[in-house]
């Protein structure tokens, strides 16, 4: 599955994919409102368009079910993505989370160049890691200059984030360590 063919609407409209109707209503509303062409601030409208067509696909059950299997299909082709990326290393340890975070979005840029870049939610939910957790990291991360902020507001691995991966020797493969010399 290719993942530049999807958006996840769930991700867009920040919503878990157990959301009632009534809080996908309310939430596509504060974000129309937010991100409508008229506001001044936050106008933007092709945000605005992926936002109403988010919530016209998930407020409906039919095309809601339909979707649902979508999702359940990106997200099997993003778990096999994360089981490349990374190993189950001990809890707490932080030096451990950012190369796992640092290898799955090599990896992620590495199969595909037209979407390089993860969301937070996702790489959490590969990583099985608190959300809290994983944005301390990334901050670490774009603070270093290692990763950065896409225009689609996906986060990717950056030239000198490539060269931090493989300096550093992060294990893609859990069952292969690649080193690297420099």
């Amino acid at each position: 599955m290719s993942t530049n063919e999807f958006v996840d609407y769930y991700e867009l409209l920040q919503l878990s994919p157990n959301a009632d109707a009534e809080t996908i209503e309310r939430v596509f509303r504060h974000l129309a409102k937010k991100y409508h062409p008229d506001n001044p601030e936050f106008a933007n409208n092709d945000r605005f368009l992926q936002i109403v067509e988010a919530h016209q696909t998930l407020s409906a059950p039919e095309t809601r079910a339909a979707f649902d299997v979508k999702y359940q299909d990106y997200w099997n082709y993003k778990w096999k993505l994360a089981s490349e990326a990374s190993e189950m290393p001990a809890p707490g340890n932080d030096k451990i989370t950012r190369e796992r975070l640092l290898s799955l979005l090599y990896v992620q840029r590495r199969r595909n160049m037209n979407s390089p870049g993860l969301g937070e939610n996702e790489m959490a939910r590969l990583l099985n890691t608190p959300l809290e957790l994983v944005e301390f990291h990334l901050w670490y991360l774009k603070a270093k200059g290692w990763v950065e902020r896409l225009g689609t507001g996906h986060l990717a691995i950056t030239a000198l984030g490539v060269d931090q991966a493989e300096l550093s020797r992060t294990l893609i493969n859990p069952n292969q360590l690649i080193e690297y010399s420099i």
